[in-house]
């Protein structure tokens, strides 16, 4: 008897859970085809005037008027991106709160920290569309008499740890970006880790430091003043966006990559046809010549793509960068 009541008691909660399981999908559906009803809420887990925000913002307006709901911009900033990110990763899944971040929080945040993340980027958000991408730039002070990648990375092994470079903070692209050259290259530099890259040209312009993997909207204009020179990029193939400066590939370090992309995320389980409805909707903004030419500003090219593209994007990315931050035993748990 007391086996039969424990069946049956496992069989309840079984059918009970199968209900709410049940209950919730068909709330959801009939919630996705009235779907938008009232303001979107996008998240951007960095501070205000932020590249992310910038193109968060750029593109809000085309999604208000193509959705017929006002799409709120509101940063959530800290952790590196990761605080905004684990906040949508819990979410209600009702296409209400979407997610517009870089790849560090949904790439190289898992494997920095292993034990205090608090979300799974590939269980925890579903993936919208990429926004855009732009390859970083190696620079180096005007006074340092290097022209090239090749000169750079000899006066490097002229002088073992001599050289420093400006990051953003450990595991950042621009931490990564130098820790696989040195491995590539097989040189010594000091990381010399600052607030922001604002800090970080200031102190390559000064000689403070002699290199750094720099974003292109902070890198640039002080190339153009000549306070600076760019000596690669570090996108495959050529950049659209910045044409006249050669790649790491073409400076003798074949296959070297490393990317900056903004991407759209929302809650997993947030209902299909509201992901493909947002994925039409982004499409239609990267379209239009005011977002392109606000892009062009950051120096970011147009991407869009299907969830599934930037699924495999993310698994990708993922186990490229995992195996340099486990080279280098980094943890930030």
């Amino acid at each position: 008897m007391a086996g039969s009541l424990s069946s049956f008691r496992r069989l309840s909660r079984l059918l009970v859970g199968v209900a709410g399981a049940s209950a919730l999908m068909m709330s959801l559906s009939a919630h996705a085809a009235s779907w938008p009803s009232r303001p979107i809420q996008m998240v951007v887990p960095f501070p205000p005037g932020s590249s992310p925000d910038v193109l968060a913002r750029a593109i809000a307006e085309p999604l208000s008027k193509d959705l017929g709901q006002p799409v709120v911009v509101e940063n959530k900033p800290g952790a590196g991106g990761n605080i905004g990110t684990r906040y949508v990763s819990r979410a209600k899944p009702d296409g209400y709160t979407i997610l517009l971040t870089i790849n560090g929080p949904m790439v190289t945040a898992p494997a920095l920290y292993k034990k205090t993340l608090g979300y799974d980027p590939l269980k925890d958000l579903a993936p919208i569309s990429l926004i855009g991408t732009s390859p970083n730039v190696l620079v180096v002070p005007e006074a340092l008499p290097v022209k090239n990648v090749k000169q750079f990375t000899a006066l490097a092994k002229e002088k073992p740890g001599a050289l420093n470079y400006g990051t953003v903070g450990p595991g950042s692209s621009s931490h990564l970006g130098m820790a696989m050259l040195e491995h590539q290259a097989g040189i010594q530099l000091q990381q010399i880790p600052y607030q922001g890259f604002p800090q970080v040209i200031t102190a390559i312009v000064s000689g403070d430091v002699q290199a750094g993997f720099m974003v292109p909207g902070i890198a640039m204009p002080q190339v153009s003043a000549g306070k600076v020179r760019a000596l690669a990029v570090t996108s495959l193939e050529p950049s659209d966006v910045l044409p006249n400066i050669p790649t790491m590939s073409a400076e003798g370090y074949p296959g070297f990559e490393s990317i900056s992309w903004d991407a759209m995320f929302a809650p997993a389980g947030t209902p299909d046809d509201i992901i493909t409805r947002l994925n039409t909707s982004i499409t239609k903004a990267l379209e239009r010549d005011d977002v392109r030419r606000q892009m062009a500003t950051l120096y970011f090219t147009p991407a869009g793509g299907t969830p599934q593209a930037l699924t495999k994007l993310i698994i990708d990315e993922t186990a490229r960068w995992g195996e340099v931050i486990d080279r280098l035993n980094l943890s930030l748990d």
